[in-house]
Parts: C-alpha cells; structure tokens; sequence
C-alpha cells in the first residue's frame, strides 16, 4: 500500500514545540496551500493542513520556521478520531512529516531595503562557455536522415 504526501505552502503561524513525557521534541504546524485553480469569485483559494513533525526535526522546524515561511513537507496522511464532549464521533486528518525542507532563507523571509541593481552588460556570458547556440543568428541545416526517430 502507499500513503505518501508531499506539500508546499507557507506556515499560517508560528510552530508549537512540545515534549513527550519521555522528552521526544513534538512539533505542530499548519500550512496553506494554495490550489491549482480560482473560486467562482475569480480568488484563489487554499487549503489548510495540519503537520507534525517529531525528534531532531521537529526542534529545528521550531527554531527555523515562523509564521509565512515556505516549506515543502513529505510524510503520511493519518486520520484519527475522538468522541467531542457532546458525544459526537470527531475526525481529524494530519500529515505525519518524515521530511522538511526549509525552501527560503532566513534573509529572504525577512523584510529588506529595496535593493537598488546595476545594470548587467551582455556582451560575454557569464559562464565563459562562449555564444549561446541558440540565440538565433545562424541556422542549422538538419534532413530528416539526421533524425534518430
């Protein structure tokens, strides 16, 4: 069977660290992820799904992330269940992370200055490789013999 989850969004607050009573780092977070097409009101919409992470990543997912970063997660879907205090039976859907990657810097997540760039000058690439072979300028003279399909 498979149940492997992958998600990129943005954290829709600051990550909740708890420890187990065995001390295992347990941390909590939400995040948005927009979906692929707009509302009938033209807005795009999101969806808001509940992560955990545990042990070494789950402390630096406390220390690294906070309210808006991008993160990308990878784990498994987990629905649990409990009884409310009205007796109703309650489902719960989180994704259990095995794997987080952190997709922004912490320079890049803060607000900066507006930086002022200086023009580039194209007359040489920057990798020393020479002309771009396809940029145009000279054509390349291909038969149909020259296709391998």
């Amino acid at each position: 069977m498979i149940n492997r989850v992958v998600l990129v969004g943005r954290l829709t607050r600051d990550p909740e660290m708890k420890y187990t009573q065995s001390g295992i780092a347990v941390t909590r977070f939400t995040l948005a992820c927009d979906r692929p097409f707009t509302g009938q009101d033209g807005k795009r919409e999101a969806d808001f799904i509940d992560c955990t992470v545990w042990r070494k990543q789950a402390e630096s997912v406390a220390q690294y992330l906070k309210k808006g970063s991008l993160a990308g997660v990878e784990g498994r879907l987990q629905i649990s269940s409990y009884d409310d205090k009205d007796g109703q039976k309650r489902y719960r859907a989180e994704v259990v992370v095995d794997s987080v990657r952190f997709l922004e810097s912490k320079k890049d997540s803060e607000p900066s200055a507006p930086r002022q760039e200086a023009p580039v000058k194209q007359d040489k690439p920057a990798s020393g490789f020479g002309a771009d072979p396809f940029s145009g300028g000279s054509s390349i003279d291909l038969s149909d013999d020259d296709l391998p399909f």
